[in-house]
This record gives structure tokens, sequence and C-alpha cells, in this order.
């Protein structure tokens, strides 16, 4: 099965109360369950993208320029983008396997000192078999263990697009979210984060590896697998079945990061340094 992202309109929710959005989400678990266990059969969906006007004024960008940042997202710009393909997948399977190993990860950046405990823990690798474009690796973390706190550089986009909250700061204590803050948006960010109880805590951590992809572009499909940058998701933990991640929420919220300036660390051995892994 096939979803094709196509915009038109990426401002038609910006008026919903953030209590009908919290309720809408709700309404979907049952549908996002279903389609988080198609993600692990081959061939059950595939997301890709269609460039719009609406997608490329997001962006600021021409639609043609738009088009062109698209295909080279996919490495279409690529002699052989198979082969690209390929080698990004053994590169990403490679990290996974280090990181497989570790018991401690520490993220630390501009305003940023996040640790958290994948043991046991699978890193996933993602490479064009699901999405497209593709290219970051995620996990899990233990539910309890984020301690720290992580400054989020780039706006926070909910909900295809429909809300914006600038400049995030979340301060963890026993893997909860006990103090948020944003420079833009921060009463809607209050209220996401209580959508249910799960939505406090990090579902997910993700390191970006998709080089063809350096532009912000307010499309979370491409700017999470940017090649400088970490994200993490407030919410329901992706693919349980392959990271044994548990915990459960309405909401998967990706915020991002730039870690051109930033390091990863995987039982204190440094394993990302200037938003490259160094293993």
């Amino acid at each position: 099965m096939f979803q094709i992202f196509a915009e038109t309109n990426t401002k038609r929710l910006s008026n919903i109360p953030p209590n009908r959005l919290k309720q809408h989400a709700a309404s979907q678990r049952e549908i996002i369950d279903i389609r988080t266990k198609r993600l692990l059969k081959p061939g059950g969906l595939a997301l890709i993208p269609y460039p719009t006007e609406a997608l490329a004024q997001e962006a600021e960008m021409s639609l043609f320029e738009y088009q062109d940042f698209v295909a080279k997202a996919c490495f279409l710009h690529k002699k052989d983008p198979v082969k690209e393909w390929k080698e990004l997948s053994k590169m990403q399977e490679n990290v996974a396997k280090r990181l497989n190993k570790a018991k401690n990860m520490r993220f630390v950046g501009e305003d940023t000192d996040l640790r958290l405990n994948v043991d046991g823990r699978k890193w996933f690798n993602c490479d064009g078999h699901v999405n497209m474009p593709d290219g970051e690796i995620f996990t899990s973390p233990i539910e309890d263990s984020a301690q720290g706190h992580i400054r989020f550089s780039y706006p926070a986009i909910y909900h295809e697009m429909c809300r914006e909250v600038d400049d995030i700061t979340l301060t963890f204590k026993n893997g909860e979210v006990v103090k948020a803050k944003a420079e833009k948006g921060e009463d809607f960010l209050k209220e996401i984060i209580k959508t249910d109880n799960g939505a406090r805590r990090i579902g997910e951590i993700a390191v970006g590896t998709n080089t063809g992809i350096d532009k912000f572009t307010k499309n979370m499909l491409f700017d999470e697998k940017m090649g400088h940058c970490i994200h993490l998701a407030l919410g329901l933990a992706p693919i349980p079945e392959e990271t044994g991640g548990r915990n459960q929420s309405s909401i998967h919220w990706d915020l991002l990061k730039d870690m051109r300036t930033g390091e990863i660390y995987a039982d204190n051995e440094l394993v990302y340094q200037k938003g490259k892994f160094v293993l």
C-alpha cells in the first residue's frame, strides 16, 4: 500500500483548538496501531512525497527548486541511486550493530545534556524500504530512563504542519517531562503533552543520515532525515516489535535538533561528532 504525501493547504488546521486536536489524535489510535503492524510486512506500507506548491512555499522554494530538492533527497541526482541507497543501508547497519551493544546513551550539545538507557533495545535501520526519502536509525529508550535537558534547534511542526512551536527546551526526570518551555507556542506545547500518560515520555530517539537533505523544510518526512540532526519523539514508540519500545500514546511528535556542534556517546565512548558518526 502506498500513501502519497501531497499537501495542498498546510494551514488548514491552524484554527482548530488544541483540545480538538488531542481528541482527533486519540480517535486515530486504532488506525495507528494497524499502520505500525503493516510497516513490518514487505510491501505493507510506503510513504512517498509529491511536490506541491504548498510544500514548496513552506520550504521557501519555488516549485521547480522544491522538485529538485525532493529528487536530491531521494538520491535521484546520483548516477546510480540504487547503489547509493545500498551503501547507506550498509553504513547504517554497521552503526546499528555497534549501538545495539550499548546500554547508555548521552547526547550533548547547545543547552543539551540528555542521558538515556537503551539496554536491550534494538536500533532500526531505515534505508528506503518504507519511507522515501529515508536515512535514519532509531530506537526506543527505556521508558523511565531519560534524565537531563535538551533544546531543539528547529521549529517543532505538529500534525501535518498545522501548528509550529519555536525554540523548545524539555527537562526530563525519570523518563518524564517535568519542565517544558518554548519561545513561541508554549501553551500549545504544554497542552499537547497532557494528551495522555505516554505523551510526556520519549517514544523514539533517532539520528538522521541523509546528506542529500540539507535544508529545513517544515516537512518532517524530510527534516528528520537531515544528516546533521537527531530527533526525539514524544509519545508512541514506533515498531515496538523491532525496537522493544513500550511507550503508548495517541501522539508521536518529532522534535529536531542540529548536532553539528554536538556529540553522542555510547557507554562513554564518543560515536558521533559534528554531525557525523565517528565509529
